[in-house]
């Protein structure tokens, strides 16, 4: 075992001022809060190759497990849907550990909980990093953009968590069977460009948090969130964002998020930089392309370290 696929690696804290225990990592305190949020099939362990980096160059790197995920408790009052993530990241973030200004990181189901907190606390988010996240279709704006559909062939997954979650869950009745079906987002399903997580160890790592019947099936519920006004517990704020500076990052080996993810970015932050494209780099870029998620996000914030000094 590797310190990337250690999961002791860093300290894990727990807070609760939503009414259910949220675990996350905390390193480099004092420095400039950095919020970096997973997404699915993901947990804080997505982090671990850019954790220590970050908190090098002058963040505070403050990385939780969303609701249902990972180290953190289910949601007590059974929603797990963008607006409740996020609603917990600012009581988290800004409750409880105190932080007036954030950075925000996120892709994947992460990035609709930052893009939310930006337009529902547009004084508090700083400025966003953003990678291979769902956008809000602007039609117009992005009219005569090619690739702003998800591909066909991906969609399974979606509308079998989105629609028939329970079966799907039933289906996946041993650790094993649900470590396995987590897999294949890492390998098969050509999420990550290919090898990504070849590696001894790196598949094993990222699926374990995944072998409790409990915290899968709650993982679906952003899923089940899109399809069923029940599964929402309130509206969730994703939209034209005009004044939140946006590092827009892009791996383009990802199969599952829009092959025009990049230009589609850029018409909903007006305010970007970038987009920029990673080579040999696909859906989850904190993993695959480490370096240039650190490098982008510390030239992004040099202002902000030269303000803490």
């Amino acid at each position: 075992m590797g310190p990337d696929t250690d999961p002791s690696r860093f300290g894990v804290h727990r807070a609760s001022p939503r009414g259910f225990a949220q675990a996350y990592v905390r390193e480099g305190v004092g420095g400039v809060p950095l919020v970096c949020v997973h997404g699915w099939p993901e947990t804080k362990r997505i982090f671990w190759k850019v954790i220590e980096p970050l908190a090098a160059a002058g963040f505070e790197v403050i990385v939780p497990d969303l609701r249902g995920f990972g180290d953190s408790e289910l949601g007590p009052d059974g929603f797990h849907d963008v607006a409740s993530h996020a609603l917990d990241l600012y009581a988290l973030v800004h409750d409880v550990l105190g932080h007036e200004r954030v950075v925000l990181v996120g892709g994947d189901l992460g990035g609709p909980v930052i893009q939310d907190l930006a337009l529902r606390y547009p004084d508090w988010v700083d400025r966003m990093v953003l990678f291979n996240s769902p956008l809000p279709y602007l039609k117009d704006e992005m009219a005569g953009i090619d690739g702003t559909r998800a591909p066909r062939e991906a969609a399974d997954y979606f509308v079998r968590q989105g629609l028939d979650a329970d079966a799907l869950a039933a289906e996946l009745a041993t650790p094993e069977q649900r470590r396995r079906y987590i897999a294949t987002f890492y390998t098969s399903r050509f999420w990550a460009h290919p090898g990504a997580f070849a590696a001894p160890g790196e598949v094993d790592f990222h699926t374990e948090p995944f072998a409790d019947a409990a915290h899968l099936r709650a993982s679906f519920g952003g899923y089940e969130s899109v399809f069923h006004e029940s599964a929402r517990s309130g509206p969730s704020l994703i939209g034209l964002n005009s004044h939140t500076p946006t590092l827009v990052l892009h791996g383009p080996s990802d199969h599952v998020i829009y092959p025009a993810f990049d230009r589609m970015a850029a018409v909903v932050f007006p305010r970007h930089i970038g987009p920029y494209l990673l080579r040999d780099c696909g859906h989850f870029v904190p993993w695959e392309a480490p370096h240039a998620l650190v490098s982008g996000t510390v030239a992004m914030c040099s202002d902000l370290f030269r303000h803490q000094a």
